[in-house]
């Protein structure tokens, strides 16, 4: 007889699996047997035209069917996570298909290639647009889909955000995004915990994104070629490795007792014992010792820290 996967039965909305970890979340959510619904704004009919993505073959119909070919059933909503309406139309759509909502994943990007400057010297159009984009988004999709399972007092909300650190991220406004949705996981789970309800921040590693290995001039299949031009590429993850990551977390009847908590793709691996597509185990925090770059980065006295309770 064969196992029920452990996700069977949960439902899971993805906000932002047209591509990355988006599309990687979503597609291990599949695996493990849930219903996912992708959403996003790249469709077939309307492509991305302008902006980071412009020109972008990604689509949130080609995620949704890689969801199904993994064994789960994917569906795919156009959604613009800026627009009120039709973010509560999404969640209603959920309510009315299976009155639950167990898996809620924010992955929505800012969208925005930062100037990596002294913020006196950025753009404040792209800067503003960024937090809107990569904060206001993620506020504006959790307030909606909080109701359905404070209804039956069991969900999980993951933050997906960069780095497991509270470090400063070298560029004032790609610091504001990331910290912003670290600390919107952390405040979220306070308010929900006397509901029963999980919230967490989590980051990849190195992803091996679309976009990633048309950077480095590679594919998955010569991918170890991009470490020739970043030594830290060898220790990069698929974006598979932060999707298993989410279903195993997911799939942990004790996810309250991590809720409100700063996590990583590789710390969840060695936990949880996961793997990456390959059956490798990639620790980029084994490679790149972030709090100390960051320590030795910083130009003043005062660092904040992650204290254990």
């Amino acid at each position: 007889m064969l196992d029920t996967p452990p996700l069977a039965a949960h439902v899971a909305v993805v906000a932002g699996a047209t591509r990355g970890a988006g599309r990687g979340i979503a597609c291990m959510l599949g695996e493990a047997g849930a219903t996912v619904y992708c959403s996003g704004r790249s469709t077939r009919d309307r492509p991305p035209a302008t902006g980071t993505y412009a020109g972008r073959t990604e689509t949130i119909e080609e995620t949704a069917e890689m969801v199904t070919t993994r064994g789960g059933s994917g569906i795919a909503v156009r959604v613009d996570h800026l627009v009120p309406a039709q973010v509560e139309a999404l969640f209603a759509r959920v309510r009315a298909d299976h009155g639950r909502l167990d898996v809620l994943v924010n992955d929505i990007s800012e969208g925005e290639l930062h100037d990596w400057q002294p913020f006196w010297k950025v753009s404040l159009d792209k800067g503003f647009r960024a937090l809107r984009q990569g904060v206001h988004s993620h506020i504006i999709t959790s307030h909606y889909a909080a109701p359905l399972m404070i209804e039956r007092r069991r969900g999980l909300i993951v933050e997906v955000g960069d780095g497991d650190t509270l470090g400063y991220r070298q560029t004032l406004f790609f610091d504001l995004v990331k910290i912003n949705v670290s600390r919107l996981a952390y405040a979220m789970a306070e308010e929900l915990a006397p509901h029963g309800v999980a919230v967490v921040a989590l980051s990849p590693g190195f992803m091996r994104t679309e976009m990633m290995l048309e950077h480095f001039g590679v594919t998955e299949a010569n991918w170890r070629d991009g470490a020739k031009k970043d030594p830290n590429f060898i220790a990069s993850e698929t974006p598979f490795f932060v999707g298993r990551a989410v279903a195993a977390l997911a799939a942990d009847p004790g996810v309250q007792k991590k809720s409100g908590g700063l996590y990583s793709s590789w710390g969840l691996a060695k936990e949880y014992g996961f793997t990456d597509m390959d059956g490798s185990r990639p620790d980029i925090g084994a490679q790149i010792d972030f709090e100390a770059y960051i320590a030795n980065a910083a130009k003043t006295p005062f660092q904040w820290r992650i204290v254990p309770r």
